[in-house]
């Protein structure tokens, strides 16, 4: 009888982990077309928090990676305050599978497997972009999110981005 107990608690255990194995994770990041006279591409950030505001990972970071005559772009890194803040800081950079380059307007998909979220927790969480422009202005959009379990949330932001939105599917 009691291995019979161990058997179902092992199997309800594995069962209850399995939803958040199984899912993966789309992020969409909408960057605006601005009509300004000086356009530079944002430099944007994504990452994952929990909801008490602690930073869980960085999925995305789009910036200017080579030198150029203004500098290195990892210099104006710190200009997305929130990420800087809340672990960027403590990157090393370029990092393998987060790092990109700065991106023009339209609509971006990060894709995360979940084999690569797998040791997050099922729960609630909010997804974070936070964008930055030369010569223009600094903007941070949250989505809330359930990790585990299908769902779809969506934020529009209403000036250095646009509609952001996170899927986590089976």
């Amino acid at each position: 009888m009691r291995q019979l107990s161990l058997a179902l608690v092992s199997v309800a255990a594995g069962a209850a982990a399995t939803p958040a194995l199984a899912a993966d994770l789309s992020v969409s990041v909408t960057v605006p077309r601005l009509n300004v006279a000086a356009y530079h591409r944002p430099y944007v950030a994504v990452w994952i928090e929990r909801p008490d505001n602690t930073a869980v990972r960085t999925l995305a970071v789009w910036y200017q990676q080579t030198a150029n005559r203004e500098g290195d772009g990892k210099d104006w890194l710190k200009d997305m305050r929130t990420w800087w803040r809340r672990g960027g800081r403590s990157m090393i950079l370029p990092a393998d599978g987060v790092s990109s380059a700065t991106k023009a307007p339209g609509t971006h998909t990060i894709r995360v497997p979940g084999a690569r979220l797998s040791n997050l927790p099922a729960g609630d969480y909010v997804m974070v972009v936070e964008a930055a422009r030369e010569l223009g202005g600094r903007e941070v959009v949250r989505v809330p999110f359930r990790w585990g379990a299908p769902n779809t949330g969506r934020v529009a932001g209403s000036t250095e981005l646009g509609a952001v939105s996170v899927s986590v599917t089976r």
